[in-house]
């Protein structure tokens, strides 16, 4: 019967390991995440938004000939994640802040990491985040 008696104490001691007292580790705030796209020194004709979540509006920026436009979505709280099975990046350029119309470029709509593509841009522009459920970074770098 004594051995009984330790075996529960001990059960109920572990059970109580890791209580309602204890609180997870809070993710690093996205502020503070590493970006590698955002790593290089911003370059003569660069414009660089970062936003933590959507819908969201940049701008306007002042665009004038070929951009390479990339962008990198991030998970502080999960360095490694694909954002394969995640929400898409969705983002436009247009001539009203949150307003797709007639001029509207249709930058990314992608379910990953990080996307890239070349576009030619002129006038005042504003990017929209209309989709993305993770902080992100869009780096437009003129062309050569």
């Amino acid at each position: 019967m004594r051995r009984g008696a330790l075996l529960l104490v001990a059960l109920t001691a572990l059970a109580g390991c890791g209580g309602a007292s204890d609180s997870p580790t809070p993710p690093p705030p996205a502020s503070e995440a590493k970006v590698a796209l955002l790593q290089a020194p911003k370059r003569p004709g660069e414009v660089i938004v970062r936003g933590d979540g959507s819908p969201e509006s940049h701008g306007p920026f002042a665009f004038d000939g070929r951009y390479l436009v990339r962008f990198q979505q991030f998970a502080p709280e999960d360095p490694n994640m694909d954002f394969a099975g995640q929400t898409a990046f969705v983002a436009t350029l247009d001539r009203q802040a949150e307003i797709e119309g007639p001029g509207t470029v249709k930058l990314f709509r992608a379910a990953r990491r990080t996307g890239r593509r070349t576009v030619t841009l002129h006038g005042r522009l504003y990017v929209d985040v209309s989709f993305g459920d993770f902080p992100y970074a869009i780096r437009f770098s003129p062309a050569r």
